[in-house]
C-alpha cells in the first residue's frame, strides 16, 4: 500500500472548505435537505469500494458490494407502500427514480403519452426527452396541486392512446400532493390504458407517518412505480434514492450480463453499496422513531407559517407538507439562507435541523432585512 502524503496547500483547501461548508450549514433552509444524521459508525467502510452493480437481488461475480443490506431496506419501503411482489433498487436520486418510472411505462405502453402538472419537478420532463415520450403539462392550482378537469379533458382527447401519468407526494416548490384517488376515478370512468408512476422525493416519507394523510398503496391503488430521496428526509452525506415497482414489470426489460454475473435492469449499472448502508443504518436506528420526526417537522412548520403570518409575508403551507411558501425577500437575503425562489415566491422546507430558534433567528433577520429596507427608500 502506497503511502497517502498530504501537502500544506491540500491540507489548507481541505480545511478551508470544511470551514465554509459548516457555516453554509448553519443557514441551509431552503432545500428539502435533512442535515440531522450520524453515521460515525460506518467510517470504517470508507476504505472500500462497495459497487452493487447489477440487480440486487443476484449477487452477483464482484464481491465487494452490500447488496444484502439494500434488498432489507428495499423491503422496508415495500411493507411501507403494501407492495408485496416488488422489485427495486437504489438510485442516485429523485432524478433516476423518476426517469426509470418513465422508462417502465414507456416499456408497457410505447405508445403512451405522458401527463405531468405544471408544478411537477424538473426532471420529469427531461426524462420525456430523453426517452422521446410525447409530453401533456397539465395546468397546476394555486396551492400546486394537479387541476383535476384539465387532466381529464386533455386524457379524453387521446383515449386511443395509453397514458403515463406522473403524481406529485409534495410539489417540488409548494408541497402540493396530488389526489390519487381522485386521479384513479378520471382514469377508471375514462377506461384508457395506463400507468401511474409517484414522485415521492420528499412526500413519500411524509405521507405515511401522518394519520390523516392520503394513503401510498400499491394494494389499493394500481400505482406502477414510486421513487424516494434518501438524503431528504432521512438525510445522508451522499446522494441517493430508491425506485419501487410490481416486479411483472420489470420483466420486459431485463438482461442477463455474463460480465457482472447478474441481470442488467436499473439505469446506470454500478451504484453506491455505501448509501445502500446509510440507508440501512438509518432505518434500522431510527424507523421506529419516524413518527415523530414528521410531527416535529410538521409542529415547526406551522410555526414558521405562522411567524410569517404575523408580519405579512402571506405564507402558504398545503396539507401534509412541511413546505412554506412566502413572498419573495431581498435576494441577499435568499442567497444568505439558501432560500429556493420562483418569480416572486421563496420557501423554506422544514426538515429536522430546523428549530424554532432557526426559525426566530431567520424571521429576526428578515425583519432587520425590512427595516434597513425602509430606511434606505425614504432617505432616497
Amino acid at each position: 500500500m502506497f503511502p497517502q502524503l498530504v501537502d500544506t496547500n491540500t491540507s489548507i483547501s481541505l480545511k478551508l472548505l470544511q470551514q465554509h461548508i459548516a457555516e453554509c450549514a448553519k443557514l441551509s433552509i431552503g432545500y428539502p435537505v435533512n442535515l440531522d444524521f450520524d453515521y460515525t459508525l460506518l467510517l470504517p467502510f470508507l476504505q472500500y469500494n462497495l459497487n452493487n452493480v447489477g440487480d440486487p437481488f443476484v449477487e452477483g461475480n464482484f464481491a465487494l458490494h452490500s447488496k444484502e443490506f439494500e434488498r432489507q431496506s428495499l423491503n422496508w419501503f415495500a411493507q411501507l407502500y403494501e407492495l408485496e411482489e416488488y422489485w427495486g433498487y437504489l438510485t442516485s436520486g429523485g432524478t433516476e427514480g423518476n426517469l426509470y418510472g418513465m422508462f417502465l411505462g414507456r416499456e408497457l405502453y410505447p405508445d403512451a403519452v405522458l401527463y405531468s402538472s405544471r408544478d411537477t419537478h424538473y426532471s420529469v420532463a427531461k426524462a420525456a426527452r430523453l426517452l422521446k415520450i410525447p409530453h401533456v403539462v397539465i395546468c397546476s392550482q394555486f396551492n400546486g396541486e394537479i387541476n383535476y378537469e384539465h387532466l381529464e379533458y386533455e386524457l379524453s382527447q387521446r383515449k386511443q392512446q395509453s397514458a403515463i401519468i406522473n403524481i406529485n407526494l409534495g410539489t417540488t416548490m409548494k408541497g402540493a400532493v396530488d389526489n390519487i384517488e381522485r386521479i384513479n376515478d378520471i382514469i377508471q370512468r375514462l377506461r384508457i390504458r395506463f400507468y401511474i408512476h409517484c414522485d415521492g422525493a420528499l412526500g413519500g416519507m411524509l405521507l405515511p407517518f401522518i394519520q390523516e394523510a392520503p394513503k401510498i398503496s400499491f394494494r389499493d391503488y394500481p400505482i406502477g412505480s414510486i421513487s424516494v430521496s434518501g438524503h431528504k428526509f432521512i438525510g445522508s452525506p451522499v446522494t441517493y434514492g430508491i425506485v419501487l415497482t410490481r416486479q411483472p414489470y420489470v420483466k420486459k426489460i431485463e438482461t442477463s450480463v455474463e460480465y457482472i454475473g447478474s441481470k442488467d435492469m436499473t439505469i446506470l449499472g454500478s451504484r453506491s453499496g455505501l448509501a445502500a448502508l446509510f440507508l440501512w443504518y438509518a432505518i434500522q436506528t431510527r424507523s421506529q422513531h419516524f413518527h415523530k420526526e414528521v410531527a416535529n417537522c410538521l409542529q415547526n412548520a406551522r410555526y414558521l407559517r405562522d411567524r410569517l403570518l404575523e408580519i405579512n409575508y402571506h405564507p402558504l403551507l398545503n396539507d401534509f407538507s412541511t413546505t412554506v411558501v412566502f413572498d419573495k425577500p431581498a435576494i441577499e437575503l435568499c442567497r444568505k439562507w439558501q432560500l429556493a425562489t420562483q418569480g416572486n415566491i421563496a420557501h423554506i422546507v422544514v426538515m429536522q435541523h430546523i428549530s424554532t430558534q432557526k426559525i426566530d433567528q431567520f424571521i429576526d433577520n428578515l425583519l432587520v432585512n425590512n427595516q434597513l429596507s425602509c430606511f434606505s427608500t425614504s432617505c432616497l
